[in-house]
């Protein structure tokens, strides 16, 4: 396992992050930790609004600095109360002392905003997540599920008044699931922000699983992707998900996938996927055979980038660097 740097900071993250959504048995999640610890795997990530998942966690997790731990608060932990959910002061205080319970710990190394919240004022959320760092309860913040002029307007008002920014965003994205292609990625990468990716199996469909996906449901796209995926996996002797995990790794370097395993004997297997380099040839023929445009506005962009009309004939060599 190599590690990365967490955004512009200095903490150390393993590539694969586990994903905790799937942990539902003490004794397996037990192993499951372990055997991802002992790869070298130290980034878990679970959520307040993942069932058990963090009160298995803070049983099985005793090493507990030897990982990096992170949670996320949003979604309702009580749909009879309104304030029970959202991106506000108050669910956060909330949710985040209900997760330092529940994980048996007393700080969080990362804590996600887990959506987009429109009713509340970004100053709102990004003042209160500065606090919950300040007061020791929180070491980095990121956020998942939002649009890229959220997270840079977040980012912006942080950067001005001092306060603890984002330096990581959480997304789905997959070989059929690209659309942060046309403003996350390049965000994120403007900022210096990691990417974590979940849903990079796309519920199953890359994974080659047949208990999983019923495939007469599948539309043609995600037929034709599932077979070029499985037809990589023959060529190069992997399994279909550790193609699929190995593709989104190729996309940046900044990006990490969050793996979710409900048993032990899917360690091993999907972190095999870090060591699986797809060729050039291999990686178009995959995105071949699920298409995926970036859009019209992307396009035009691009174009005029490029043309001399708009900027001129002269060449440029290199870009500047903040």
């Amino acid at each position: 396992m190599r590690y990365r740097l967490f955004g512009r900071t200095g903490l150390r993250v393993s590539e694969v992050f586990l994903g905790g959504m799937a942990l539902d048995d003490v004794t397996e999640a037990r192993r499951i930790v372990d055997q991802y610890a002992d790869a070298g795997g130290n980034v878990i990530d679970t959520a307040s609004a993942y069932g058990e998942s963090e009160s298995l966690l803070g049983q099985v997790v005793t090493r507990r600095d030897r990982f990096v731990l992170a949670t996320k608060y949003t979604l309702s932990r009580d749909q009879q109360d309104p304030n029970a959910a959202g991106n506000h002061r108050k669910n956060l205080v909330a949710s985040l002392e209900q997760s330092l319970r529940r994980l048996r710990t007393d700080y969080i190394d990362v804590y996600w905003v887990h959506l987009w919240d429109r009713h509340t004022p970004l100053e709102e959320t990004m003042r209160a997540l500065d606090d919950a760092v300040r007061a020791g309860k929180v070491l980095y913040v990121g956020i998942s599920d939002a649009p890229a002029w959220v997270v840079s307007r977040a980012n912006t008002l942080a950067e001005w008044r001092g306060w603890t920014p984002f330096v990581g965003v959480q997304v789905p994205y997959s070989l059929l699931n690209r659309d942060i292609e046309r403003e996350m990625l390049p965000m994120a990468r403007e900022l210096g922000l990691s990417v974590a990716a979940w849903g990079v199996l796309d519920h199953g469909v890359l994974a080659g699983s047949t208990s999983r996906v019923d495939e007469s449901k599948l539309n043609e796209r995600q037929r034709a992707a599932a077979a070029a995926v499985r037809k990589v996996a023959q060529e190069v002797g992997a399994s279909p998900a550790q193609v699929a995990i190995a593709w989104t790794r190729s996309r940046s370097a900044d990006l990490h996938p969050i793996v979710g395993m409900s048993r032990a004997s899917q360690v091993a297997p999907s972190l095999a996927a870090c060591d699986l380099d797809l060729p050039d040839e291999t990686l178009r023929r995959l995105e071949a055979a699920a298409p995926f445009e970036p859009g019209p506005l992307a396009d035009f962009i691009t174009q005029s980038q490029e043309s001399p009309l708009v900027m001129g004939n002269g060449e440029i060599v290199n870009r500047p660097t903040s």
